[in-house]
């Protein structure tokens, strides 16, 4: 009986031990909270805007959706009433002589910035500058001998760490939110130049521009963006890694903006079928569907359909991983590009541009005609005519898409409206020539087509049938 009554017991202990190395591995935050609040800021803004008066005695916000239905029906009203337009954020102490930072959003297009401390004092602050694709923006207060934030190695972040976040989420001031990272060098489609930080800590509408912190109480990125469907946190925040915000706030703070390298090319992500079409071994790289005539990438020799491998040493897993490097990189600096052209890897050397301050945008049209050929690639394409290069933008050669069948050109994604500008490392002519480009082909064989839809240039892999 003694014996049987020993081993519960021993059991319980190993439970206890168990439950104290888990209780003990959580991290407190209890005095870091204390240790950092001082240097975090509160941020109000002001900011005249227009009311929209729809009918006599009937203000609507501009921000109502129900304001584009009766702009659409009804036109645009006559102007009404201004009125003070306030908004919330947050913000750090980065010098102790007054220079803040926080997120460019925050501050954009404010009249008026009043920055409020931690000991309850409130100062006007001066916009040093912003910088629109990093989202970071600088301030500045007529203050000294203000408590700074220490500024922590966001390359060296991990997934599964833990981080906090604090703020004022709805206007609630200094609350402390913790999670832990989720993904590190996160490409969002909005903004493609920053390798967000994702973490799963709260953050509402108020955090943003407000500091995430790692366990020793360094600062390792800026709060500056949720995805959420009904406003508020679901567990999915994104924070701009600190350092890529501190680079730009140092330029920012030196010329009054920020710059970003750039290489002049359009990549997009490869594929399993693209990679067995270019002959890599695994999808990785980012593929090249467009470079910019005259820009720094056609200077250097790439050109489309090259997979970039590495840039300047760093391999590239994803076509993702590009743009932050590039945009992180010294205006004027030499790099290298390890890429694979025609199944043989090479390396070419570039020197990096300035980003330019405005995108080009292209468009395109479709004009009509009858289908010219078909075909077992159960395909439909014609030439070109005068209007629709005009409309489509191509100059010369390409083929134009006018109805795809159930069959190898649908299942590669091709759609009506594509135009059709090379066949594996051959340009298209015209559609006589398409006819006899796809009629060599191998059966079986992957080949890569460069397609120019909707004014952007992509690849498409196409499968030659067996049959």
């Amino acid at each position: 009986m003694t014996r049987m009554r020993c081993v519960p017991l021993f059991v319980a202990a190993i439970l206890i031990l168990a439950g104290s190395r888990v209780q003990a591995a959580l991290p407190e935050f209890t005095q870091l909270v204390k240790d950092v609040s001082p240097s975090i800021v509160n941020i109000s803004t002001t900011q005249k805007v227009r009311e929209q008066q729809m009918f006599p005695g009937m203000p609507l916000d501009p921000d109502d959706p129900r304001s584009e239905l009766f702009r659409r029906f009804f036109g645009q009203p006559p102007g009404g009433q201004q009125r003070q337009a306030r908004s919330l954020g947050s913000g750090f102490v980065i010098s102790s002589d007054g220079i803040i930072l926080t997120n460019a959003h925050v501050v954009k297009d404010a009249d008026e910035i009043l920055v409020k401390l931690s000991d309850h004092r409130e100062e006007p602050a001066e916009l040093v500058g912003l910088d629109e694709r990093t989202d970071v923006a600088v301030l500045r207060i007529k203050a000294k001998g203000l408590p700074v934030v220490k500024i922590g190695d966001s390359d060296r972040l991990e997934v599964g760490e833990w981080v906090l976040a604090i703020g004022s989420p709805f206007g609630l001031e200094y609350t402390a939110t913790a999670g832990i990272v989720s993904a590190v060098g996160r490409t969002l489609p909005s903004d493609a130049y920053v390798p967000f930080i994702q973490t799963d800590a709260a953050v509402n509408p108020g955090n943003s521009g407000g500091p995430l912190f790692n366990t020793q109480g360094q600062v390792i990125g800026i709060n500056s963006q949720i995805y959420s469907r009904t406003g508020g946190s679901v567990g999915l925040s994104f924070a701009i890694p600190i350092k890529v915000a501190i680079r730009a706030a140092q330029q920012i703070e030196k010329s009054g903006h920020a710059s970003h390298g750039y290489l002049g090319v359009t990549v997009q992500p490869v594929t399993l079928t693209l990679a067995q079409s270019f002959g890599l071994d695994r999808p990785r790289g980012a593929l090249v569907a467009e470079v910019t005539p005259k820009g720094p990438a056609a200077k250097a020799g790439l050109g489309a359909g090259d997979v970039i491998l590495a840039f300047n040493g760093v391999p590239l897993a994803d076509a993702g991983d590009l743009p932050p490097l590039v945009g992180s990189a010294d205006v004027g600096a030499k790099v290298s590009l390890r890429l694979l052209r025609d199944g043989k890897e090479r390396t070419l050397q570039a020197t990096v541009g300035a980003l330019p301050n405005s995108d080009v945008v292209a468009s395109s049209g479709a004009g009509r005609s009858e289908p010219a050929q078909g075909g077992p690639l159960k395909l439909a394409v014609v030439d070109l005519d005068e209007l629709q290069r005009q409309q489509l933008e191509v100059p010369v050669g390409g083929v134009l898409v006018v109805a795809v069948g159930d069959g190898p050109a649908a299942r590669a994604g091709l759609a009506r409206g594509d135009v059709i500008m090379r066949v594996g490392e051959d340009v298209v002519k015209n559609a006589s020539h398409f006819k006899a480009l796809t009629g060599k082909l191998a059966a079986g064989r992957v080949v890569p087509l460069l397609v120019q839809r909707r004014g952007n240039p992509l690849f498409l892999a196409l499968t030659v049938p067996k049959d």
